[in-house]
């Protein structure tokens, strides 16, 4: 029976913005009890498509069905109520509310009476059921904001639970999440399978994608290439579909002369910490660094910067000690720092290309007291032009970019600094596939033009594919220190955790 067999369809589902077509004719169908992953390069339209799916955009053409019935879905209300819960990438939680208020925001429920008052009570009940059934004893009047990210992610789908949704959409669920908060996420994921909920699961991550899929869909350029059984499509062929063309070296790695010392750091200790970190990065050889979330990867990186405070030790710049006391002394000095979340830290959304490309590096546009526009502007269209950021208007907000060419504008605007030092922060980061390879061909043309390299990276395969040494942190310090050829992903994981 139809209604049984299929959850919800799309049927020739078009949708365009400004006269361009975004989508063009989507077909897809979702069975009850299946996780159905949704693959494609950023910019292939998987957003758009999921945004139809739970209301916040409108479809142009097409024709909608929910358990066999034909539906109009013209807003986030009518989703909900079919059972469609979604849960982005950007957590929609509020901190400063507790885990049952946020559970039951605008959906409270209320005592029978005059004055129709909230029932706490039952809140609370209902909040601590859902969330055992995601594996979690979180008290329910907990505040959100003393939660790690993974527990909100599990606090995001026992809040989709009390909904009653018999469909939930997961957007790069495990983008933020440390391994052990990846595990936890794919056995609630099996668990709600189980259940008979179904599960439409995006992500760049492919082992993972193998490991919890039933089937997968694989768009590219707006339209859908193919629906296939997990099981019967490799992670080569996932990229070849994706991309249109054959991805020869998922890290083209190229190799080149040991130069001179570039960036050294000598017994650097943080504000708050009794540890020190010495090390050295040279030209020629990309650094990486390695170790769990909480090991002090990134409040080094953001300690050198000056972005955080310095209790003692020193830094070195080509052979030149520094005094970085701000990020504005660490720009003088020749850094460049390209944050994990580029989003808040790394961009202003609002803003045009140019001027996120161009606002690290103002100074250099100044002629007497005055900034020169014109070669402002001729600086980003050569960094559109030279980075191929898509697409290619100078004036387009970066908002409006996928987070791969989001990511080609941060780099853009420290390469206009002319720095000669780039630490790199999770630099692929919730970019596809395509992307990736973009970003590592561009990290190593910095490399081959004399640039130091330090990329901080959870991804193990990433580091062992484009570094040459890999430095790994345990609880601030640096517990091995270790070449490309000798490198592999039991030693890291043994030094990461104080084991070597």
């Amino acid at each position: 029976m139809e209604k049984s067999s299929r959850l919800l369809e799309l049927k020739n589902i078009y949708k365009g913005f400004f006269g361009i077509k975004v989508l063009k004719s989507i077909d897809l169908d979702i069975k009850p009890a299946e996780v159905h992953v949704l693959l494609g390069e950023n910019g292939a339209g998987k957003s758009t498509l999921i945004k139809i799916m739970t209301g916040a955009y409108s479809k142009d053409e097409g024709e909608i069905y929910w358990e066999g019935k034909k539906v109009e879905i013209n807003g986030p209300s009518d989703a909900m109520n079919l059972g469609i819960a979604t849960i982005y990438q950007e957590l929609n939680l509020i901190p400063e509310l507790t885990v049952y208020e946020n559970m039951f925001l605008g959906r409270e429920i209320k005592s029978n009476g005059r004055f129709s008052l909230l029932n706490r009570r039952e809140m609370k009940k209902k909040a601590v059921e859902c969330l055992k059934l995601v594996g979690q004893d979180i008290s329910p009047d907990q505040k959100v904001s003393l939660l790690g990210i993974g527990k909100q992610q599990l606090v995001e789908i026992a809040k989709a639970l009390t909904m009653n949704a018999k469909l939930i959409i997961m957007d790069e669920p495990t983008a933020s999440l440390s391994e052990s908060e990846v595990e936890q996420l794919l056995q609630t994921v099996e668990e709600l399978r189980k259940r008979g909920i179904a599960i439409v699961y995006i992500s760049h991550k492919l082992e993972e994608l193998k490991r919890i899929g039933d089937r997968i869909t694989i768009l590219r350029d707006g339209s859908k290439v193919e629906t296939l059984p997990v099981k019967e499509v490799s992670t080569d062929q996932m990229i070849k579909l994706m991309v249109g063309r054959d991805l020869d070296e998922k890290y083209p790695k190229e190799n080149f002369m040991l130069g001179d010392e570039g960036l050294r750091v000598e017994k650097l200790r943080l504000k708050g910490s009794k540890n020190e970190i010495s090390f050295t990065a040279y030209q020629g050889q990309i650094l990486g660094i390695s170790g769990l979330v909480g090991a002090g990867r990134t409040e080094v990186a953001r300690g050198i910067f000056g972005v955080d405070l310095i209790e003692s030790g020193k830094v070195y710049v080509f052979g030149q000690e520094t005094n970085i006391k701000s990020p504005k002394d660490a720009i003088n000095a020749g850094l460049a720092f390209i944050t994990e979340d580029r989003k808040s830290e790394g961009l202003i959304l609002d803003q045009s290309l140019e001027f996120n490309m161009t606002i690290a590096s103002l100074e250099r546009f100044k002629k007497g007291l005055l900034i020169e526009p014109a070669q402002m502007k001729k600086k980003a269209e050569n960094y559109i032009k030279e980075l191929q950021v898509r697409p290619g208007d100078i004036g387009k907000h970066a908002r409006k970019l996928s987070g791969g060419n989001q990511q080609k504008v941060v780099i853009a605007k420290w390469l206009a600094t002319e720095a000669k030092v780039f630490i790199f922060d999770e630099p692929t980061r919730g970019i596809d596939v395509g992307a990736k390879v973009e970003v590592y061909r561009l990290i190593n043309s910095l490399v081959q033009n004399g640039a130091v390299v330090i990329i901080i990276s959870s991804e193990l395969p990433e580091l062992l594919g484009i570094c040459d040494r890999i430095l790994v942190m345990n609880e601030g310090e640096i517990t091995a220190d270790l070449l490309r050829e000798e490198a592999d992903q039991e030693k890291i994981m043994k030094a990461a955790t104080g084991g070597m």
